[in-house]
């Protein structure tokens, strides 16, 4: 079984009052290294069998015309979630 990983979040224009709030919220907790937080939406498909181009496909125009408003919202990632896996641990040195 394969799983695809949609990422959508606003468009910079658009304002994000959720992230205008964590954002408000890290420093206070310890973190003030971050200046600025912006919360998005992530869906994952599952697929019966590989996660083909195919598949990848289907999911950006999915991601475009049903899991995201177009008007307010960017799709900024469709990946396989086992690549994208592999690639986030191996990127913060997990691996």
């Amino acid at each position: 079984m394969g799983r695809v990983v949609v990422d959508v979040m606003p468009k910079p224009e658009i304002l994000d009052p959720q992230g205008k709030a964590v954002a408000g919220a890290l420093p206070r907790l310890g973190f003030g290294q971050f200046t600025s937080v912006r919360q998005g939406k992530r869906f994952e498909l599952e697929v019966d069998g590989p996660v083909t181009q195919e598949v990848l496909d289907a999911a950006a125009e999915a991601a475009a015309t049903v899991l995201s408003n177009p008007v307010i919202e960017d799709v900024v990632r469709v990946a396989d979630s086992e690549a994208d896996a592999a690639g986030t641990i191996a990127s913060q040195g997990l691996a």
